[in-house]
């Protein structure tokens, strides 16, 4: 993307544009994982900063058009009790096995099938020894779904599956004993939205991809235009060319094929929206 951003603002003097038009470009940091939309966040911070469309050129493709925002909320909860020796207290409720059982009851839980929506264990950790009874587990989460109302839902199937798991675990302990606490820490939320598939944006990016032979796609991510569409602001995000797979796994790779046909789609779709 950052790339791809560099080559349209190097293009972009050379070429013959509408008086008064105004290209604004934004190399934002925070998109991934803990970071969530920080940048772009920031940017619509300033009052002064009212575009009348965004285009997010985000990871590899030239096929798909992201108009509409997969919003999510992230989370951590951590179970904390006495601890112990694994043979010597025995019997104190453990913050581990309130982690399992949660995440069984969380797999468990229905999902509605639309709006799609999704409810993913992402990191467990805890403990402090092989023969310790850990004073703190902890588990992450990412919930994730195409309306906010449906986001929100998630997020209160999950408190309570947490809430369960706590009661579960803490009622087995063994008389006297303390019993396990829960501390629930957001980590992030990413809102959710659509640009009509009808607005000139939309139609816009479609008409440039058929014009370089390929199909369009309509899709659904998430990606930096969450925050413009969240403000109201109409935005799209393109893959900026070439190929790509295994996102997010140490596998991940990309292949620079037909790589320039993604920077020519994005100058396309801005030419079109300078004059729309």
């Amino acid at each position: 993307g950052l790339a791809a951003s560099l080559a349209l603002a190097d293009v972009l003097p050379e070429m013959s544009l509408p008086a008064g038009a105004a290209v604004t470009f934004a190399a934002t940091v925070g998109e991934e994982g803990h970071g969530d939309l920080r940048g772009a966040k920031h940017l619509f911070e300033d009052p002064a900063f009212r575009p009348s469309a965004f285009i997010a050129l985000d990871g590899a493709g030239i096929e798909r058009v992201v108009h509409r925002a997969l919003g999510s909320r992230r989370l951590r909860a951590r179970f904390q009790g006495p601890g112990g020796h694994s043979w010597a207290a025995f019997g104190v409720p453990n913050p581990a096995h309130a982690v399992g059982v949660a995440t069984s009851l969380i797999n468990e839980m229905p999902l509605p099938a639309q709006p799609r929506a999704a409810v993913s264990v992402v990191r467990i950790g805890g403990g402090n020894g092989l023969n310790t009874i850990p004073q703190e587990a902890w588990l992450e989460l990412d919930l994730r779904a195409e309306a906010e109302p449906a986001v929100e839902q998630l997020w209160g199937g999950v408190t309570q599956a947490l809430g369960r798991a706590l009661d579960i675990v803490t009622r087995r302990r063994a008389a006297g004993t303390p019993p396990l606490t829960l501390h629930i820490e957001p980590l992030g939320h990413r809102p959710s939205g659509a640009t009509d598939e009808k607005h000139a944006l939309v139609q816009a990016a479609l008409a440039a991809t058929r014009s370089l032979g390929y199909v369009p796609a309509l899709a659904t991510a998430s990606t930096d235009a969450n925050v413009a569409i969240a403000r109201g602001v109409p935005g799209i995000a393109l893959g900026a060319g070439g190929r790509g797979g295994d996102t997010h796994l140490p596998t991940e790779w990309f292949e620079n094929t037909d790589g320039p046909a993604g920077i020519l789609r994005a100058l396309l779709v801005v030419l079109a929206t300078l004059e729309s």
